[in-house]
Order: C-alpha cells, then sequence, then structure tokens
C-alpha cells in the first residue's frame, strides 16, 4: 500500500483532516515559503495531532539549514521524520539526530545528487521531486520526471512528489509504483489547503496502490 503524505500543512484543521483521511505523514515547512510554519505553531500542532489521538508521523522540511537548527527544530517540536529539500551534502548525515531522513533529488546527475543517490543507509528514504525554481525548492506544481523515478523505484524505497494532485495521482502510482506519494500545492485551491481535494487525494492514492 502506497503511504501519503500532504505537506505544507498550516492549520489544525487541515492536519485533523489529512489524519482523518488516512495520510501515513504530514508535513511541516521550515524553510522560507508561504507555508512556513514558526517553531511555537508547529508545536501546537504536533500537539493537536497527538490529543486527537493520531500516530500519524510529523515531517519536517528544511532548505539548507544547519544541522544544529534542525537538531533544535526537531528536539523542541517533536519531529518523527527530517526531510532535506535543498542541496544538502550526504555527511550532513552524520550532524543529524537518528530519525528517519528523506533527501529530495531532482535526478539531474548534480554532484550533491550523487552520493544520495547511491547511499545504502536504511536511515535515507530518496523522494524524487521536480527541478527547483530559482530559489524555490518544492511546493510549485512542476511534474517530476516518473521515467527516472520509476527505475529507481526498482531499486530502492522511493517517496514521488512534484505536481501530484488528485487528477494524475493513478498514473503517477501505476508508471512509478512509488513507496510513497507526497502533495501540497496539489490539494490546495487559491493558495490555500482544501479539505475536499485533501480527503480525495489520499483515496484515490490508496485506491491506485491497490491494483497498481
Amino acid at each position: 500500500m502506497t503511504i501519503v503524505k500532504i505537506c505544507g500543512i498550516t492549520s489544525p484543521e487541515h492536519l485533523l483532516v489529512a489524519a482523518a483521511a488516512g495520510a501515513e505523514y504530514v508535513g511541516l515547512v521550515f524553510a522560507p515559503s508561504r507555508r512556513q510554519v514558526s517553531i511555537s505553531t508547529a508545536q501546537r500542532l504536533v500537539v493537536t495531532l497527538r490529543d486527537a489521538g493520531y500516530t500519524t508521523k510529523v515531517v519536517g522540511l528544511f532548505v539548507n539549514e544547519s544541522p544544529t537548527i534542525i537538531s533544535n527544530v526537531v528536539a523542541h517540536c517533536g519531529l518523527d521524520v527530517v526531510q532535506l529539500h535543498g542541496t544538502e551534502a550526504y555527511d550532513i548525515i552524520a550532524e543529524l539526530p537518528d530519525i528517519p531522513v528523506w533527501r529530495a533529488l531532482r535526478l539531474q546527475e548534480t554532484h550533491d545528487e550523487e552520493a544520495w543517490v547511491f547511499s545504502t543507509n536504511p536511515q535515507v528514504t530518496t523522494m524524487v521531486d521536480a527541478p527547483a525554481r530559482a530559489t524555490q525548492f518544492g511546493g510549485t506544481g512542476d511534474l517530476a520526471n516518473w521515467d527516472a523515478a520509476a527505475k529507481l523505484a526498482c531499486q530502492r524505497r522511493v517517496v514521488l512528489a512534484g505536481g501530484l494532485n488528485p487528477r494524475n495521482i493513478r498514473a503517477a502510482i501505476q508508471r512509478v509504483s512509488p513507496w510513497g506519494v507526497d502533495v501540497s500545492s496539489g490539494v490546495e485551491r487559491a493558495g490555500y489547503k482544501d479539505n475536499g481535494l485533501i480527503a480525495a487525494f489520499i483515496d484515490l492514492a490508496k485506491a491506485a496502490s491497490e491494483v497498481a
């Protein structure tokens, strides 16, 4: 069964809708973005999730942040996963908390990606995302390279991101067969999360993975 992550959560309402609909992961953005949350907001969201009885895991998204700051945010907010979404070097792993690390790759054969692509570290999960736009490292709605992602998914655990939405999630899962899928802008209307789109995306992803 394909796992689902709803990223860019900023409100308790959308957080609880995602958890209730069956998302295994929710993402909080700590990098500059219109979806960025403060540490105090992240703490409130995590408490809300746990008080409601959900075991949904919380992913913190960082872009080229220092290991010290990442570690502090993990500790203060109770994050379950660190998502690195910039051009972080592989050796940052040694300075991060001992929790799962998802590294976003654009599969463009750049030097900073090479070590991550060939890593056998069980702590690391590969996320395949669309190419970055200037200073915008995600949430653009652009599609990732599905064919390259499919090849990688035959070799390792892959989370597919980039331009996914309720209309294309079935095709994406059938083409790539990823371990997980990640969506942010694809479940938004006019730049804000939409409860109906969140629930629909999760339902469609689960149904698609059953027949993929």
